[in-house]
């Protein structure tokens, strides 16, 4: 039998792949008859959708193809995150592809509306927040600039979580995202990838008498690619999301199931499925733990086995132009085991010494860091390491000797220095500092907005600055204006073409020629006309997923994202009761009638952020039920909330809430996405909030509390209890908190929070910032009534947001990391 040659190169004519609008219709039908199997529409419009997907993806393989066939020999970047918060691909490649006309005019041979049919797409679960939604706008930016990245990242099977809300309390249930498979992903597994977990370090010795290192006895996992499609914005570039999924290297135990141990004979594959199993698994268990390191390091291996495989197929194992060809971004702090990962397949695979293992990891290994908060940074004890990873572990050891001879150096004589900079946190249960491994490894270290960076230098990392002040650099967020306008605001989208052309969209510093219209009578009308279009929308999505029944004529007062203390949702909750309290006293001269809008998911193991939810929603329950505060209040909480529901919230937002504790919030990306849209902020002086202040300028930004600076002077006397005394309205706020207004037959399940509001150690200063928020509230409510006035500051808002598209920020990581 003759075995294919794999020097032969199958081409297809471009008549036959690359195929066009006027075959589309055909195209569709093709699939949804024969592909599919199916004869007429059904009611949930799956097979339909699932139809139109691998139409279009059809399109996309060409243009996907002939990328990879352009790239050759080219430097490109691997982009390693443990999430991709990519939201709904359907409308995105649409978009993308310029098909929107085509693909409507298709679907009605079927009776059906695109917007129908794209509800049958799930968001795929694959990240949880901004760190994800940064990396997806970061892939489609590098696709719309043409840019050789590769998106690596974990197929996870099941999304974080899907959230309910009952009895105002959070629920969470399984998010199984791939129920009904994924028609956009290609398995590869012929490019499967074999990881190394536990066994045992030997150390060999040669007929020579030189010895080295074997990791024995190991138990391998198969992670087995799966490709995605990343469309560039109508230039024929498509790059790629590679995700990898966990498989056992054997289904399962012949002899174990012959005996009848069933449940034993597929063991080892239920362990190696695991990995890829829950995105970001409960770590408060010792299984917890293992089971996130062991993802970690899963996705860090076969992502770097891949571009070292690809890069040998290419150039042999001749590793002189691997730096020139190759750099990788570590998306936080998660990845960061890739540095001794690196290490250890270069030495241990390709017999490379160490001092030259290291120039080439030092020299392609780039770091993002995302936060501030400690806990965040990441550190594993030694022991998980020694029996999960015993071979990173040594060379983690080696790497944190050599460097802690640079420190001595630069510290003569310094224990405390060494001690604060080692790789290895000393204590009753050594950790592993991860974050700390990143640095030493990296080329590159980066923050996400100018304050994050700034107090990356000097605090957190301060040390490491002082010892490497070139690696540091700063690369503010950014969001795609894509999806962030053109695809989720078409009517602003349009309106904003009929005035300054259609080019803003690849290239969104156009956007500022707004700014000569923002007086415009006409021009502010059509803009108000087409945020109320939008908030009809949003008014029909709120009371179908809540109950409640939002007023058109109010502002819409929206603070939606991933629910901590440090972004002060409990704040939010506390303006909104200090309002009700005005409205039950009757005080209502010169409020501003006002829908509040909040969601966002706690962490299921997060009792705090759990507990603020289930005050909102009581909160909520409450003020909706009581007639006296219809007119001027209604308050709702949107369950799970995820990237689809915010393509509907963020149009439609009036008043953007970035109430962060300042210095807490590295950057976010939400500010940026609703000032895009023409909502007016109200923020600290944190993350992107003071660049997206400095570009709209002071006067079209509500700012209110303590600065970063002024924090720790203040927490060293910070008194809550003498601030409640003398603020007329927290008072009263607390006064109905600590009655059980708002929990009559639920005695004592707020207690803690107002502990925490009254706590001298309460680091989020809730009750040090309250009256400032409120004033600056009354500030808004102020500007608000002036309909001419506001609709010019949303005009500038959106006029200004050009430097926080995601092309300018991959522009700056292009030409000063990556070096493309």
């Amino acid at each position: 039998m003759n075995k294919p040659n794999p020097l032969c190169e199958i081409t297809t004519s471009d008549n036959s792949v690359l195929m066009n609008e006027d075959t589309f219709v055909e195209d569709l039908a093709r699939h949804f008859h024969f592909s599919l199997g199916r004869d007429k529409v059904q009611e949930s419009h799956l097979y339909l959708y699932n139809a139109l997907a691998i139409t279009i993806r059809d399109r996309l393989v060409d243009q996907w193809r002939k990328t990879r066939a352009s790239r050759g020999h080219q430097r490109r970047v691997g982009y390693i995150s443990l999430e991709f918060l990519m939201g709904r691909t359907l409308n995105n490649a649409i978009l993308n592809l310029d098909l929107d006309d085509t693909v409507r005019e298709a679907l009605k041979g079927y009776c059906c509306d695109l917007e129908d049919v794209e509800q049958s797409e799930h968001d795929a679960g694959l990240g949880n927040g901004g760190l994800g939604r940064l990396a997806a706008c970061f892939l489609d930016s590098c696709a719309s600039l043409s840019l050789p990245v590769i998106g690596y990242g974990i197929r996870y099977e099941y999304g974080m979580f899907n959230q309910q809300i009952k009895n105002g309390n959070q629920v969470e249930h399984p998010d199984n995202w791939l129920r009904n498979g994924n028609p956009w992903e290609i398995a590869a597994p012929e490019k499967a990838i074999r990881v190394k977990f536990f066994g045992q370090v030997d150390v060999i010795t040669k007929r020579s008498g030189q010895q080295y290192r074997q990791w024995n006895n190991t138990h391998d996992v198969l992670a087995v690619p799966y490709d995605m499609p990343i469309p560039g914005y109508q230039n024929g570039i498509v790059n790629t999301l590679r995700l990898w999924k966990s498989e056992a290297t054997d289904e399962f135990d012949l002899d174990e199931f012959n005996a009848g141990s069933y449940t034993e004979s597929v063991a080892r594959k239920n362990l190696a499925e695991q990995i890829t199993m829950v995105l970001y698994p409960n770590d408060s268990s010792e299984n917890g733990k293992e089971l996130r390191l062991r993802q970690q390091y899963f996705l860090s291996s076969a992502s770097l086995q891949d571009t070292i495989n690809s890069y040998v197929e290419n150039e042999g194992n001749d590793f002189d132009k691997f730096v020139e060809l190759n750099s990788f971004q570590l998306n936080d702090t998660h990845p960061s085991i890739a540095v001794a990962e690196l290490m250890r397949i270069l030495m241990d695979d390709y017999a490379i010494a160490w001092n030259d293992a290291w120039n080439i990891t030092s020299q392609t290994m780039a770091y993002t860091n995302h936060t501030l908060l400690p806990e965040a940074l990441e550190k594993w004890p030694v022991r998980l390491f020694e029996n999960l990873l015993p071979r990173i572990i040594e060379i983690i050891y080696e790497i944190n000797a050599r460097f802690l001879l640079q420190v001595a150096v630069a510290w003569p004589g310094d224990s405390e220095k060494q001690r604060a900079l080692s790789l290895i946190e000393e204590g009753h249960e050594p950790q592993v500092r991860m974050a700390h491994l990143a640095i030493v490894g990296s080329y590159s270290v980066n923050g996400v907005a100018a304050l994050h960076t700034k107090l990356l230098k000097a605090g957190l990392f301060n040390d490491f600055y002082q010892l490497w002040p070139d690696k540091f650099n700063n690369k503010t967020n950014g969001v795609t204006p894509r999806r962030w306008l053109s695809h989720c605001n078409t009517s602003l989208a349009k309106l904003i073409s009929s005035k300054i052309g259609k080019t803003w969209v690849a290239d969104f510093s156009e956007v500022s020629l707004l700014r000569k219209f923002a007086e415009e009578k006409a021009f502010q009308q059509q803009w108000r006309d087409s945020k109320k279009a939008n908030k009809a929308v949003l008014v029909d999505f709120v009371e179908r997923a809540t109950g409640v029944k939002f007023d058109l004529d109010m502002m819409f007062d929206v603070q939606v994202k991933r629910i901590h203390e440090y972004k002060r949702q409990l704040l939010n909750i506390l303006h909104v009761i200090g309002l009700y309290d005005r409205i039950r006293k009757g005080d209502t001269a010169n409020i501003t009638p006002r829908c509040v809008l909040i969601g966002g998911k706690a962490a299921p193991g997060y009792v705090m952020a759990k507990e603020i939810i289930k005050l909102i929603n009581n909160v909520a329950d409450t003020i909706n039920l009581d007639p006296k505060a219809s007119k001027y209040l209604k308050v709702a909480f949107i369950p799970n909330y995820n990237v689809s529901a915010m393509e509907i919230i963020c149009p439609a937002t009036d008043l953007s809430e970035q109430i962060s504790t300042a210095g807490k919030e590295a950057s976010g990306t939400g500010n940026m996405k609703f000032m895009m849209n023409g909502a007016l902020t109200i923020g600290t002086l944190d993350g992107a909030n003071i660049e997206i202040r400095e570009a709209v300028e002071a006067e079209n930004f509500f700012l209110f509390g303590a600065q970063a600076d002024e924090i720790p002077s203040i927490l060293e006397n910070y008194q809550p209890n003498e601030i409640i005394a003398n603020s007329e309205v927290l008072s009263a706020v607390m006064h109905l908190l600590e009655s059980g207004h708002f929990n009559l037959f639920e005695p004592g399940i707020f207690d803690s929070i107002i502990n925490t509001i009254r706590d001298p150690h309460d680091m989020w200063l809730t009750a040090y910032d309250f009256d400032s928020y409120f004033n600056a509230q009354r500030s808004v409510d102020k500007a608000y009534k002036d309909q001419n006035l506001w609709t010019k500051m949303s005009i500038l808002n959106t006029a200004a947001s050009g430097v926080f598209s995601s092309d300018h920020t991959i522009r700056q990581y292009r030409d000063e990391i990556w070096k493309l």
